[in-house]
């Protein structure tokens, strides 16, 4: 394998990476991702011992036990700008041997697992405030697959497609699916949705402040969409980017969404801490 100049492979005085300021040995195989800083202590609390308390920027590592098992606990931000550093840094945190700079072997590669818990909001009626949604194709309503070999399934182009002929936008969605494992193992009793991954809060989600959206009635329009038997269930900002990157760099990836909004009935959960406390301490007893 070829030696990567310092110049794309980044580390830090320590030997750590550049970005999540993390050195090999700080991470488990099995990880966690939220989008908030904060939300990292809410899970690390539930921990048996934290080993690893890590920060810099909005990305902050917890690394300890939960019931025996080693987890690390990783923000990533909003957005798949960001999960495109945090994907990048953790493949290469176990793919790529810091010192020769060079990738490991195929055969040497190591999968992590990865489970996205993040707060989202609800396209259809029938999906309630309070649930938690396991979401098996993201399709991605931002760009950053115009920059990566994503390669999709007939089926999923096919969804891309039909969703940018919907809405009438000049470049071409990406979808991709996420870890069927992952999904039985952990979200087994949870809604089984599809979800949009928006490339903002505001316009790209249909909100109207002062600056009226490009697209009109767009919540209507993603709620409306359908291919075959494919009805999308909720939105939020991370996790096609998640499902690409995991596909790409060979790991298993799963996204899992407390509903904490509703924006067809246009109701908001008044409990919705308890929600994401309750998504955490599932995740962490089937993880």
């Amino acid at each position: 394998m070829s030696r990567i100049p310092e110049s794309e492979l980044i580390l830090n005085a320590d030997g750590s990476i550049y970005h999540l300021n993390l050195l090999p040995e700080q991470i488990s195989d099995t990880i966690i991702t939220v989008g908030d800083q904060d939300r990292v202590a809410r899970v690390s609390r539930h921990f048996d011992s934290i080993e690893v308390q890590v920060a810099k920027r909005e990305f902050v590592t917890h690394t300890g036990y939960y019931k025996g098992k080693r987890i690390s606990v990783v923000s990533t931000g909003i957005g798949t700008d960001n999960i495109d550093i945090v994907m990048n840094e953790l493949d290469a945190l176990v793919n790529i041997d810091f010192v020769s700079r060079e990738a490991l072997e195929p055969e040497n590669r190591i999968s992590l697992k990865i489970v996205r818990i993040g707060t989202s909001g609800a396209l259809q009626e029938d999906v309630p405030l309070g649930s938690h949604l396991a979401t098996e194709y993201a399709l991605g309503l931002d760009t950053l697959m115009q920059f990566y070999p994503l390669m999709e399934t007939g089926y999923e182009t096919e969804i891309a497609v039909n969703l940018q002929l919907a809405l009438g936008i000049g470049f071409l969605p990406y979808c991709a699916k996420g870890s069927d494992i992952l999904r039985e193992q952990i979200g087994f009793d949870m809604i089984h949705g599809n979800t949009f991954t928006c490339p903002g809060f505001y316009a790209p989600q249909g909100r109207l402040l002062r600056l009226q959206p490009k697209i009109e009635n767009m919540i209507q329009k993603l709620s409306a969409f359908r291919f075959e038997e494919v009805q999308f269930t909720n939105f939020e900002m991370e996790t096609a980017g998640i499902y690409s990157l995991g596909r790409l760099l060979g790991h298993e990836v799963l996204s899992l969404n407390a509903i904490v909004a509703n924006r067809i009935t246009h109701q908001f959960a008044q409990n919705a801490d308890q929600v994401i406390d309750d998504l955490i301490l599932k995740v962490l007893d089937r993880i």
